[in-house]
Parts: C-alpha cells; sequence; structure tokens
C-alpha cells in the first residue's frame, strides 16, 4: 500500500511513523515532510496549500490513500477535490471542516444543537469590532475568524489589551471578523476523536502548552509540550462529554448534510458549571498528537480505512494505560522572527529516552540536520506515570543541542499527577 501525508510538521512526522509499522505500507510520500521523514518516506517538494500540484503528483504516482493533516488544505477543500478524482483520502470535506476554519459557524452550529460553549459576540468586519471592544465586558477573549495556526487567540484582562488585540487580529483588513468570547475559567484539555460521522471514539485526553515560556507567560505559539491523560478529566466527565458534547456533535454535522470522517477536536474548558466547547479543530493536533500515537496499541492504518468505509463501529481501538508526554524545541525568537540553519546534535543520543519527533528540520547532504522553521522538533516518551515520562523527556532533551534553542520547562507541572509516587 502507498500513502502520501500531506504536511511537514511534528504531527505529521508521527501519523508517518505510526502507519509505517503496518506491514502493508510498502511506501509513504510526505508534501513537504521534513528532516524526520526524509529518514523512512519520500519527501515531496510540494507546499500542503498547492491543490493542484496535490493532485497532479497523485495522477501520476496513484497512492491508495492520502492523509490530508494540516487545517489549511482542508479548508481549501483538498478532500472534495482529491476525491472527485477518485483518490482515496483520509480527512474531512471542506464543509465539515468548517467547523474548525469559521468560528462563526462552529458557534452558531453549537447554539443551534445546544452544545455548550461561551458565551459569544461576532463583529462581523473590523468597523463592528473596533465599535464593540470599546464596551465589550472585561475580562474577554479576542478570536480572528478563520485560520491562524494557532495564534489568533488573545486573552484580555483589560480595556487597553482588548483595544490592542482588535487592532492585532484584524490584520489591517477591513472585512476580517473578530469573535468576542467570555472568558471561560478552569482546566483546559484537548480531546481528539476518531469519527466516521456515526459513531465517535475518544483518544485519551491530553493537555497542551501554548504560552512561549514557563508559567504560561509569554505570547501564544503553536504549542510548545502537552502530555495525557490529563487527571482531571475522569471517567464521568468523559461520559459526560459523550452526552453533551461529542455525540450532539457528530448528530448535529449529520443532520447538516455534512456528516464529519476523520479526526474530530474538541478543546474544552472544565468550568465549575461542567464542560464546554472553546472550539473545534478538524485534524490531528500538534503537539497533541505526539503523545496521544505513542499510546495508540491499534493498527492506525486499520482505523483510518474503517473510517472512510464508514465501519468504525468494527475497528479495535485500544491505547495503552500509560503515560505519555512531549516537549517541543524552538527556535530562539520564535513566535516571533527566528533565523534557519543551525546545526542540530545529540539526536541519536535523545533517542534513548524516547522519540523525537521533527518538525523544523531539514537533512543536509552529509545526513545531519539544520533547523528550518520556528518549532524545530519534540521529545515524546511514555511512562509508568506522568513523572517518569516527564523525566524521559526532559533528558532526551538535554542531550540536543542548536544555537539559540529554548523550551519551556515545566510541561505537566500542574497536573495532580505529578503528586504520585513513580
Amino acid at each position: 500500500m502507498k500513502i502520501l501525508i500531506i504536511g511537514g510538521g511534528g504531527r505529521e512526522h508521527a501519523v508517518a511513523k505510526a502507519l509505517i509499522k503496518n506491514v502493508a505500507v510498502e511506501k509513504i510520500w510526505v508534501a513537504p515532510g521534513n528532516g524526520g521523514t526524509a529518514a523512512f518516506c519520500e519527501n515531496v517538494d510540494i507546499a500542503a496549500t498547492d491543490l493542484p500540484g496535490v493532485l497532479a503528483f497523485c495522477q501520476e504516482h496513484q497512492p491508495d490513500l492520502v492523509v490530508v493533516t494540516p487545517d489549511d488544505p482542508l479548508a481549501l477543500g483538498m478532500v472534495d477535490l482529491l476525491e472527485e478524482h477518485d483518490i482515496p483520502c483520509f480527512g474531512p470535506t471542506r464543509d465539515a471542516a468548517q467547523l474548525e476554519w469559521s468560528k462563526g459557524y462552529a458557534k452558531a452550529f453549537m447554539e443551534k444543537y445546544n452544545i455548550p460553549t461561551a458565551s459569544h459576540y461576532m463583529a462581523e468586519d473590523a468597523k463592528a469590532a473596533k465599535a464593540y471592544v470599546k464596551k465589550c465586558p472585561i475580562p474577554i477573549v479576542l478570536k480572528a475568524d478563520g485560520l491562524a495556526q494557532g495564534k489568533g487567540v488573545v486573552v484580555c484582562l483589560t480595556r487597553e489589551e482588548a483595544v490592542a488585540a482588535q487592532a492585532q487580529l484584524s490584520y489591517g483588513k477591513p472585512d476580517q471578523a473578530i469573535l468576542f468570547e467570555e472568558m471561560l475559567v478552569g482546566p483546559e484539555v484537548s480531546v481528539l476523536c476518531f469519527t466516521d460521522g456515526k459513531t465517535i471514539v475518544p483518544m485519551p485526553a491530553a493537555q497542551d502548552h501554548k504560552r512561549a515560556y514557563d508559567g504560561d507567560k509569554g505570547p501564544n505559539t503553536g504549542g510548545m509540550g502537552a502530555f495525557s491523560p490529563v487527571t482531571v478529566y475522569t471517567k464521568e466527565m468523559a461520559e459526560r462529554c459523550m452526552e453533551e458534547i461529542y455525540l450532539p456533535t457528530i448528530r448535529g454535522m449529520e443532520a447538516e448534510g455534512r456528516p464529519f470522517k476523520g479526526i474530530l477536536y474538541f478543546s474544552l474548558m472544565l468550568t465549575e458549571n461542567g464542560p464546554k466547547v472553546i472550539e473545534y479543530n478538524a485534524r490531528f493536533g500538534d503537539p497533541e498528537t505526539q503523545v496521544v500515537l505513542p499510546l495508540l496499541t491499534s493498527d492506525l492504518l486499520n482505523i483510518m480505512v474503517g473510517i472512510r468505509a464508514g465501519k468504525l463501529d468494527k475497528v479495535k481501538v485500544k491505547f495503552q494505560d500509560a503515560y505519555s508526554a512531549c516537549v517541543v524545541m524552538s527556535s530562539g525568537g520564535y513566535p516571533s522572527a527566528y533565523e534557519k540553519g543551525k546545526a542540530i546534535t545529540g539526536l541519536e543520543e535523545a533517542e534513548k529516552f524516547g522519540t523525537v519527533y521533527h518538525a523544523g528540520t531539514k537533512r543536509i547532504a552529509d545526513g545531519s540536520f539544520v533547523t528550518s522553521g520556528g518549532r524545530v522538533l519534540c521529545v515524546s516518551a511514555t511512562g509508568r506515570s506522568l513523572r517518569q515520562a516527564l523525566r524521559n523527556c526532559y533528558r532526551g532533551v538535554d542531550t540536543i543541542k542548536f544555537e539559540g534553542a529554548f523550551y519551556r520547562k515545566d510541561i505537566g507541572s500542574k497536573d495532580s499527577a505529578l503528586v504520585k509516587e513513580d
């Protein structure tokens, strides 16, 4: 079986590592891929958003399955385009992915199907946003409508911060819609789910760390590390989320005539009034994928094939009873300006403690690696306890060196599981 994976981050490296375990897989292409995928896959120099380029490649090379993981090509309709040309895809259609690429649509959808979420106001353009920011309740959360690589959200504790955020998130575009949202309080968890549009199977809950620096300080990033499972996401909470959020969502999408097939990611806030949806994502998260897939003991390819066939209820989906964590190493200056081309050392030594997933790396002619992005790589490890998983992660991180490298040293530190003995 030949597979094409769309994307070039740590998430795609993790998906490729999981898929290659199936003995039926003879070849994996990754477009555009990274230094890590180059070690066991064939990288293809096609941008993830180049729909004509991907279609032409598929027509020439005839992959048996195309796995579309990033948000941008899903929003552009890559799955629709390829399926129209009889090229099998794993991922939601553009209409189904609107749960992610349109915050306005997602909010209206949740209201219609009584799915708990924060109260909100949608300013349809910059003029309306500029007027509303002067009178909106404080504190407030501002979100740019559309995709922003995880960086289009600003939590504002003062009026001054809200005014500045509105100007920032308008991106200088007069027609940019801005979502003003109640600031929810409580632990935040990410729950990625397999779904074929009728059956939904949650993966272990994960918790991402979005801020750049320790103590949840600094600007938002694409994610600086994660761990799974999350103590506050109890069995009782999981059952409540299934009944109040997960099932109503897939049933609502089916009722809307846009059944969701693929990975549906629920970003949740566990408030004192119960779980509420912060937002939906229509694909694997990054870096959550790097902590949940290492716990998967079932075959990922079989799950994907079952989802495409609408037979997820017939497929075995099992996860090991263990902890998993990952720590992201980033380039100096990220998420703002950063330099590329810095030599990376210590990768083989790090693999003794866990798995190194590449993101912003490039493999050069002599077989070594250099930096080529903001989030360079992440070290993922499992353990009998969260403490053990994190210890393994940081041991791996300590062996890796490149100029300007930085990472958070407090991943998972707020979870009560750390008080347990190893």
